[in-house]
């Protein structure tokens, strides 16, 4: 029946155009035919190519080089198959594919007659180059080849062929890789997953038709590619076959591994010898304020209520932790808001007020964020009267944090005062990314800019991992370092230390609509609804909030005060929502300039070279 139904309205379809079925435009078939020609030809002369280097080699080799030993390091950006391909070669499940580690893992087994020495290196975003990597990832990735002593016979780069590869994502692998050395691509294949997407294809046929960055990522490699379809892992002649083509790599390489320079690995030994030393005095001192807090406390302070505020960039987790603190799904985490949200609940028998704020653009000052979004971060403290036991500030774990940013996120804080310091909370998000790398392991690699926002913090933090929310604990025990926090406040939360309450609204939200699909990211705009609802609002008129911020404020430190003259002059309302709105689409971040990367860079690389 459901058949018959689909088939009577292919019909009224029809129909409704008059007979007429689709058909291509003349000019664009010809392309396409004339595309598919050209590639054809040239799959044609890279297997004829790729098939003569093999027999050259094989003529050469004889039956001299059947290695008894092959030590394997898997590279990929994340989600490209690293750990489902280690379970294939080795025939067994040995990686966690749900699991992730920002550390290497090691695995070995017996594979048709060879000892297999498999080392998996963490991950990085597919788009993302090493500037905006972790450094305890890049330092890891490096590290991997010093896991298989002396080194590896081959580094598999694992790409996805059901995905598309842009010049983006060729940059990252290039840059990625080169941590290394440029010495490194003689020593590396290609190592295509998702074999079964391709169906009979041919790979040779995927390259052609994916274009010049997939073209010299292969060319780059020499030439030396393998398709593996980790759904059929029963199938071990793909797995010989890729044994094979590593001997005949080796060979090409007269008989040399790859391996790191002794400098470079002396250099990165010492550096995480020095963060591991830096790591457990952190943890001790963490440890010790704790253990004399509670000693101070007893069993006196148990807040009955809490008041949270949630603050970071954007993409940061803060919906997400919004969501975990209250165990539900309160927060909308698809759809972004110029304006505080603000939830409530019940968690562990107590009252617990969550407000989030609007975020800003992970690199950007005060001075590029508009003045709505910086007028919702005054404003936020003031929706959970008389205001927050503490305001969590939300960074991912799983990406660099580097001066920019550091800077970025002192000058949003402290458009609260000074003293908000005392009141805040570094807030980990991704926490599933560290498997069971030490958060402090983390602190000390990324360097002198995330130590110096966990110190302003008076050494308070904590990981959320927003993908168990069902782990209650992690809340618990997020709760208890709240109230540590607020008994060496003495009690007191943010902003009551001023005389005069802060100024209230109600929170509103408003959705957004998307970017169009031309690419202009910055034509966003309000939904109809929501603008309509918005210009109409009666209960939130700027002039006469501008007033009452002025009238009661004048005596506060805490940065409230200042919104009165930031709050705009002139300006109506409807163009400061629409300079609020973001300009790029959901999921992206904003691109930096190539200048401030390089200034960026130059920082980074001073910086490393001062402490090593």
């Amino acid at each position: 029946m459901q058949v018959t139904q689909l088939m009577e309205k292919i019909e009224e379809m029809v129909s409704g155009n008059r007979g007429q079925h689709y058909e291509m435009d003349r000019l664009r078939r010809e392309q396409l035919e004339e595309k598919r020609r050209r590639d054809d030809e040239r799959v044609k002369e890279r297997i004829m190519k790729v098939k003569m280097e093999k027999e050259l080699l094989r003529s050469q080799m004889g039956d001299s080089l059947h290695l008894v030993e092959l030590r394997i390091v898997l590279l990929g950006y994340r989600h490209a198959g690293r750990s489902s391909s280690g379970n294939t070669i080795l025939g067994r499940e040995e990686f966690d594919t749900a699991g992730r580690t920002a550390q290497c893992v090691k695995r070995q087994g017996e594979v048709a007659g060879r000892h297999i020495t498999v080392v998996e290196a963490p991950g990085w975003w597919r788009d993302d180059s090493t500037y905006k990597t972790s450094n305890l990832t890049k330092e890891e990735i490096e590290l991997s080849v010093s896991l298989c002593p002396p080194g590896p016979h081959a580094l598999l780069l694992v790409i996805r062929v059901d995905v598309s590869f842009t010049d983006t994502h060729r940059r990252a692998v290039q840059e990625h890789l080169e941590l290394f050395s440029k010495r490194v691509w003689s020593h590396t294949i290609v190592l295509f997953t998702c074999g079964d997407w391709l169906g009979d294809t041919p790979i040779e046929q995927h390259i052609e038709s994916e274009g010049e960055s997939l073209q010299w990522l292969v060319e780059k490699c020499e030439n030396r590619y393998h398709v593996l379809n980790n759904k059929k892992r029963d199938n071990h002649m793909q797995v010989t076959q890729l044994m094979e083509k590593i001997e005949e790599m080796v060979a090409g390489n007269r008989g040399q591994h790859y391996e790191m320079e002794r400098w470079r690995k002396e250099e990165l030994e010492y550096k995480r010898r020095r963060d591991d030393e830096r790591m457990k005095e952190r943890s001790m001192k963490v440890k010790m304020e704790r253990e004399l807090l509670r000693s101070q406390m007893g069993d006196s302070l148990h807040l009955a209520e809490l008041r949270i505020v949630l603050l970071g960039y954007r993409h940061a987790g803060r919906s997400s932790s919004g969501n975990t603190i209250l165990g539900r799904e309160e927060f909308d985490t698809a759809r972004r808001t110029a304006q505080c949200m603000k939830k409530q609940g019940e968690v562990a028998g107590r009252h617990i007020t969550v407000v989030e704020a609007p975020g800003w653009w992970r690199h950007d000052t005060t001075d590029k964020t508009s003045n709505l979004t910086k007028e919702e971060i005054k404003l936020s403290v003031s929706l959970c009267p008389p205001g927050p036991h503490a305001l969590l500030l939300v960074i991912r774990v799983d990406k660099s944090f580097t001066h920019t940013y550091r800077r970025a996120v002192q000058e949003h804080l402290e458009l609260l005062g000074e003293a908000v310091w005392s009141h805040t909370i570094v807030l980990f998000t991704r926490g599933d990314r560290l498997g069971v790398t030490p958060i402090e392991q983390h602190i000390e690699s990324e360097g002198e800019s995330l130590q110096w926002l966990v110190e302003k913090c008076g050494n308070r933090y904590h990981v959320l991992n927003n993908e168990k929310r069902d782990d209650h604990m992690q809340v618990t025990q997020l709760m208890e370092k709240i109230d540590e926090m607020v008994a060496g406040n003495r009690g007191q939360h943010y902003g009551n230390q001023e005389q005069q309450p802060l100024p209230v609204r109600k929170a509103r939200s408003y959705d957004l609509i998307p970017p169009s699909m031309s690419g202009d990211y910055d034509q966003w705009s309000l939904a109809s609804s929501a603008y309509s609802s918005l210009r109409s609002t009666a209960s939130y008129d700027i002039s006469s909030l501008r007033g009452s911020v002025r009238s009661t404020t004048s005596s506060q430190s805490s940065g409230i005060g200042s919104l009165g003259s930031r709050a705009g002059s002139g300006r109506s309302f409807d163009s400061r929502v629409k300079k609020a709105l973001p300009d790029v689409p959901e999921g992206q971040e904003r691109p930096e300039s190539e200048g401030h990367v390089k200034d960026e860079k130059k920082k980074s690389t001073k910086e490393s070279s001062n402490i090593l």
